[in-house]
């Protein structure tokens, strides 16, 4: 047998130790390969260039971004795990070096074996990424409202920039990991399972600086929203504390309250408590860095994903525009009653259901826009309000504008002089009786709306004012192709004394710009997942051979199989989930300023999206510690 198949039958005993390694690379690899894809697939950028050069700029960057984003944390991963493994192994390496193995032949085999595991997760990613190619481009067609669909290709240039780019991470980190490891003792390497780890230690003042900091971070971003201070320096520290403080929690605070517990001797000497949070504090304090970059990580993907999600709802582009189309008038323009007329028969003939509303405005002196009540309550009736009533002939309400949306009417407000001209008798001074919030014009300014008399006489005294037609439209966002072709038809006009808003296109740029955003966020989040996981399972089998001493020493003197079950699930739930549970606290908090900033409710996004990370780990964790307790129970 020659060195390459030592080293190749060495890969193959500790398959067990080497899955989560070479899953988690074969999956990064898979990802990257599915980003190059998208990236080099001629539809994809074509149909995104078609509908806004802007969604195909920022897509193109963005899949590059993320490419190098798992790049650059398989680099990491790959040299962490690596890093594991050459310390679990220290015992193993003693051995081969009491044979007669040269510290040259060590670095040898520890290249060898990772550029097997790596060559093999590139042509498993690659293929299993072959494999998922068409589902990934049926789920982005969909995601990026495509009409045409995405061919099912494979460019050659993604496959050779996956296999270059992962070919020379792996042989970088190949050639790491065999330096890496210093030079050791004989009698250090043999025994190095046998030295006794120090007492985990914390510090009180610490501790408690992690609970201040995790809650004047909380505390600076309700600020930010509800006080509407608007800083990125600020909002910047808080997420800053939220970060630090989550530090502290994984690396003191949960390692103080361990040993609080410790202390209390009837809760100690309870049943199995002693074994379980004697061991926990260690692992705990092995782990807390992996815990903190998974906390980390899962409550950004958490926030990523959900807030992708509520951004491509398409109620939340209603919510910024409840009209179909709009089409703006401008005075003396000579096609507005053909265009007018093409738009209802277009909308007749596609079958939609739809309500016309015109709106003619007028901005005496140059000041704020003015309506007359009797279109303003057209317009109401249309969305389903209530109609408004004025009283007196000089009476107002105000509709608010995007700026001032939702506030309240102010006393100086109670008066509005719309200046000289207007009226024989005098200046048109209003007295305004209200203020709407109901969003019904799409005005920036403020807009005053009069009894129709007075809006008449203002009217005579003003040059001519501009139209808005507003159509209501059921099932709008299917509305895309009818909009396309109307702009193409009234491109062909020579005087530009118009303009025609179409939400289905504004809502089918919005959605594929937070398309690519949830493509990107997912995919990156899942990579990242698996990451965590792996560096769970990592330091699971990391310690799989002392805890199998440890356990079978317990077992001597009277542990049950029940309690052996109990200790483990105990320690793998914290392991698991309270990183989890820790992400999950800050994605909602996050959720909640998100929804009070953009006034739209989050709740159902949020909840499917820690849903489906719940249920990932959940399968996860019942996969490991069903494997784990299998080989403590055929070892005990």
């Amino acid at each position: 047998m020659n060195f390459r198949q030592f080293a190749f039958n060495n890969v193959l005993r500790r398959k067990r130790t080497y899955a989560a390694h070479f899953m988690s690379s074969a999956f990064s690899v898979m990802v990257f390969f599915i980003y190059a894809v998208l990236l080099f697939h001629p539809s994809l950028q074509g149909q995104l260039r078609a509908s806004s050069e802007t969604a195909s700029f920022l897509g193109t960057m963005g899949l590059q971004i993320s490419q190098y984003f798992i790049f650059i944390f398989s680099f990491f991963f790959i040299l962490y795990s690596a890093g594991a493994f050459l310390k679990a192994r220290k015992r193993e390496f003693g051995i081969l070096m009491m044979l007669g193995m040269s510290d040259k032949q060590r670095k040898r085999l520890i290249f060898v074996e990772n550029m097997i595991i790596g060559l093999i997760s590139i042509g498993i990613g690659i293929g299993f990424g072959i494999l998922f190619t068409k589902l990934f481009l049926l789920i982005t067609e969909r995601l990026l409202v495509l009409e045409d669909g995405l061919a099912f290709i494979i460019p050659l240039r993604a496959v050779w920039l996956t296999a270059a780019a992962f070919l020379l991470l792996f042989l970088i980190t190949s050639l790491i990991a065999s330096r890496i490891d210093r030079r050791y003792q004989l009698l250090e390497l043999i025994k190095s399972d046998q030295k006794p780890k120090e007492e985990p230690k914390a510090s009180v003042l610490l501790s408690l600086l992690s609970v201040l900091l995790l809650l004047s971070g909380y505390a600076i971003v309700f600020y930010f929203v509800l006080a509407r201070a608007y800083s990125l320096p600020l909002l910047a520290a808080g997420i800053g504390c939220v970060v630090l403080g989550t530090y502290f929690l994984f690396t003191q605070l949960s390692v103080y309250v361990i040993r609080w517990f410790k202390k209390k001797e009837r809760l100690l000497f309870k049943k199995i408590n002693l074994i379980t949070f004697t061991d926990l504090a260690y692992r705990m304090r092995d782990n807390a860095n992996m815990f903190f970059m998974v906390a980390t990580v899962t409550a950004v993907a958490l926030c990523g994903i959900g807030a992708c999600m509520a951004i491509g709802d398409p109620r939340l582009e209603e919510k910024g525009n409840p009209y179909a189309f709009m089409y703006y008038s401008i005075s003396d323009n000579p096609y507005e009653q053909e265009h007018l007329a093409a738009i209802e028969q277009k909308l007749t003939e596609g079958g939609f259901t739809f309500m016309e509303a015109p709106a003619f405005f007028i901005y005496p002196n140059n000041s704020s826009p003015v309506l007359k009540l009797s279109e303003f309550n057209r317009l109401s009736a249309a969305l389903g309000y209530e109609p408004e009533e004025l009283q007196g002939p000089m009476d107002a309400i105000v509709s608010s504008g995007t700026m001032s949306r939702g506030s309240n009417l102010t006393s100086f407000e109670r008066e509005a002089n719309l200046g000289p001209g207007l009226l024989e008798d005098g200046d048109a001074i209003l007295h305004v009786q209200k203020r709407s919030t109901k969003f019904i014009l799409r005005e920036y300014q403020d807009t005053y709306i009069v009894q129709d008399a007075l809006f008449d006489k203002m009217k005579e005294a003003e040059e001519p004012g501009s139209t808005i037609y507003h159509f209501v439209v059921d099932q709008w966002h299917k509305t895309i192709p009818l909009a396309k072709k109307l702009n193409e038809d009234f491109a062909k006009a020579e005087e530009r004394t118009f303009y025609l808003e179409s939400l289905s296109l504004e809502w089918q740029k919005s959605k594929q710009m937070n398309g690519l955003m949830l493509i990107i966020s997912v995919l990156v989040g899942v990579v990242f997942f698996t990451f965590a996981a792996s560096f769970i399972y990592f330091r699971l089998y990391a310690d799989l051979e002392r805890d199998e001493r440890q356990y079978r020493m317990i077992s001597k003197i009277g542990m049950s199989g029940k309690e052996l079950n109990r200790i483990v699930t105990r320690q793998l739930v914290l392991m698991f989930f309270l990183p989890f549970t820790v992400a999950l606290v800050h994605s909602s908090v996050a959720f909640f300023n998100i929804q009070l900033l953009v006034k739209f409710p989050m709740l159902v996004n949020g909840l499917l999206v820690y849903f489906c990370f719940f249920l990932m780990q959940l399968l996860y964790f019942f996969l490991i510690r069903w494997r784990y307790l299998r080989n403590m129970h055929l070892k005990v």
